[in-house]
């Protein structure tokens, strides 16, 4: 699982630990007997010789090159204290994650409101609503210019009251969200003073993975201004967020983050912002080895038009996508698993005005190579409404430039979708372990399965099948297989086992809203 890693503050518990007396004796008799023998002290267990400066003059060089870049970088950190009202929608910390449930003052009975604080009772006059109450948390920024603009995560300062800004030379100022940008969790903040220590931007681009880089922040809310060193593990990963519109190209690190240090800088050996750090992959709330944050070409995109307008308006194309593998790409006859596959087009949307059709695989933006669904994606999501681009796409072997122009992204569209990797007339699949429906009226309506998605909806899936094992389920609608579209499930059972024994069978997926290339290996038979 993942976790953002801003921190809502509570007092913590410090425990020392010290063996007990007992064993400590225990401990001194062990060491003094390991120095002793029958006959006395071992010659052989004398004090190794102490290090010279020579000796240790790389690890010295190294201490004292960081010592000089945490120096150069810690001044431009900053912790955000946050002040906030709970929405019914947001998480506590201290609450393993549960929403908590807010009162809705409108269904309580008049003679019941005084149980629950609100009034409202005879002779109390009129019911005033429930206030919802404070929160405190704590994230981690960066200043970027002297003149007081600080780049965070949307997450720490989302419905802020109140934000206060501590410097490194402990000056707390009042700090002001001058726009934030969801999509990218990226926020800017804005505060009055001059002459501020400013980091320098860096390219994100260029990092590759065994690159030194160092995370500067808040741990734990408390913990100021820490700094911890690490690698750049990957990059161009894809979010974790489960939300498919989300813009990938994070930069995996192994550098210590911990809840607070949300927002804060990531920089190379130059001192340069190369990311700000978003989250943590973890199973216990506290760093495991893997964070993530995103890249600076993104941030500092969207940092720059907060800046300039005080709004962010993303580029929106209007396609789902699946990235080419080595195992879907001889469906598509591609030589190399490179691009991106359009699994589907948004009826209206600027790629199905361009004529873009499910199967296209996108190996090309304005001329520069695709590498997947993610990049495409991220360029996509930093491009203004209105921009034209040409796509170089692949189209059934023939290679086609399709020229698009942007709309705007809004959260009910999607800018460019990567999802990585009964009634009727009955239908099934002993290879695939699956049982399927035509689409009937009612299975539409019951399942709200749109008009414009044709196929077999699938019924059930066998425990252990190998459509449980490509996450097909109940209620997903198998529309095409192998390339070819379907209309009912007896065509879907027919065309699967048209299959070639021991040959993969490529099935396109409508599920959840989305539609997705899946490859499966069908039992033989």
């Amino acid at each position: 699982m993942s976790a953002t890693t801003n921190s809502l503050v509570d007092k913590k518990k410090v425990r020392r630990f010290a063996l007990p007396g007992s064993l400590a004796a225990v401990a001194v008799l062990g060491s003094a007997m390991a120095f002793h023998g029958m006959g006395g002290v071992h010659a052989g267990a004398v004090t190794a010789a102490a290090l010279d400066d020579q000796s240790v003059s790389s690890l010295s060089a190294l201490d004292q090159d960081m010592e000089r870049l945490a120096a150069r970088v810690t001044p431009a950190v900053v912790n955000v204290a946050v002040t906030s009202r709970g929405g019914e929608e947001e998480e506590d910390d201290n609450n393993d994650g549960q929403a908590q449930q807010q009162i809705d003052p409108s269904q309580i009975p008049p003679q019941l409101r005084q149980f629950f604080g609100l009034g409202g009772g005879r002779g109390q006059g009129r019911m005033q609503p429930q206030q919802q109450p404070l929160r405190h948390g704590v994230g981690s920024g960066v200043i970027i210019s002297s003149d007081g603009y600080i780049i965070t995560n949307n997450h720490v300062v989302e419905g802020a009251t109140q934000i206060k800004v501590t410097l490194h030379d402990r000056r707390v100022l009042n700090g002001k969200v001058l726009g934030t940008d969801k999509l990218t969790d990226i926020a800017v903040i804005k505060v009055d003073a001059h002459d501020l220590p400013a980091i320098s931007w860096g390219d994100s681009g260029k990092l590759q993975p065994g690159q030194t880089v160092l995370a500067f922040g808040s741990p734990f809310g408390v913990l100021q201004f820490s700094v911890t060193r690490g690698i750049v593990s990957a990059v161009n990963r894809s979010p974790m967020s489960g939300d498919a519109r989300t813009p990938g190209g994070l930069i995996q690190t192994d550098a210590a983050v911990n809840p607070g240090n949300s927002g804060g800088p990531l920089v190379n050996a130059h001192g340069e912002l190369v990311g700000i750090n978003q989250m943590i992959a973890t199973n216990s709330g506290s760093f495991a080895g893997a964070s993530f944050a995103i890249p600076s070409s993104t941030a500092k995109a969207i940092a720059d038009q907060i800046i300039k307008t005080g709004a962010v308006h993303h580029g929106y194309l209007g396609i789902a996508m699946n990235d080419v593998t080595p195992e879907n790409a001889q469906f598509f006859n591609l030589t190399d698993a490179l691009g991106a596959i359009v699994s589907q087009v948004t009826p209206g949307s600027p790629a199905a005005n361009a004529g873009m059709k499910n199967g296209d695989v996108i190996t090309s933006i304005n001329g520069k190579p695709v590498e997947n669904g993610s990049a495409l994606q991220v360029n996509v999501a930093q491009m203004t409404p209105g921009t034209k681009i040409d796509l170089g796409i692949n189209r059934s072997g023939q290679h086609q430039s399709v020229n698009v122009t942007l709309g705007e992204y809004n959260k009910d569209k999607e800018v460019a979708a990567n999802d990585g990797d009964s009634n009727g007339k009955q239908g099934n699949s002993g290879k695939l372990g699956v049982a399927m429906s035509d689409l009937t009226p009612d299975i539409r309506q019951q399942m709200n399965i749109p008009a414009s998605v044709n196929g077999a909806a699938v019924a059930q899936v066998r425990p252990g099948s190998p459509a449980e094992d490509a996450g097909l389920q109940p209620g997903d609608v198998i529309m095409e297989v192998n390339r070819k579209p379907t209309t009912s499930a007896d065509q879907v059972a027919s065309n699967i086992k048209a299959a070639p024994n021991g040959k993969n069978v490529l099935l396109l997926v409508w599920s959840n809203g989305g539609a997705s290339y899946r490859v499966v290996t069908p039992n033989a038979g």
